[in-house]
């Protein structure tokens, strides 16, 4: 009975020691379980983090492909009333080259005039 009694114990310190063993490794699991979902929680708050970061550049790529198309529209305005200057300058120019030689004739015929005035003149004064 002794040796059963013994037999008995030592069956139970190694059950023990047994369910020891099991309830460390459990609690290491655990540990490290509550570790991982601590690590998906933070990677769910930086994924959230860099969703919001995408939608913003978006948001900021969409301004600035207005932004383009609305200096693209500008550009080509002022490259139509550049091109209406140039017609416009242009047309003062030859306007002004008919003005030159307006100015020359009536130079010539005031010239012509004042020879035949004098000549008039002399004629007057000679008679």
């Amino acid at each position: 009975v002794k040796s059963l009694a013994n037999q008995t114990s030592k069956a139970t310190e190694e059950i023990s020691s047994q369910i020891t063993e099991i309830q460390n490794a459990t609690s290491s699991a655990a540990k490290a379980i509550n570790e991982i979902r601590d690590t998906i929680g933070e990677m769910n708050h930086i994924t959230a983090a860099v969703a919001g970061a995408v939608e913003e550049q978006g948001a900021s790529t969409q301004e600035i492909s207005v932004s383009v198309q609305q200096a693209a529209s500008g550009t080509q305005e002022v490259s139509a009333n550049i091109g209406q200057v140039t017609l416009a300058a242009n047309e003062t120019g030859s306007t002004a080259q008919g003005v030159l030689e307006a100015s020359s004739d009536l130079a010539r015929q005031a010239d012509h005039l004042r020879g035949a005035v004098d000549e008039f003149l002399q004629n007057v004064r000679s008679a």
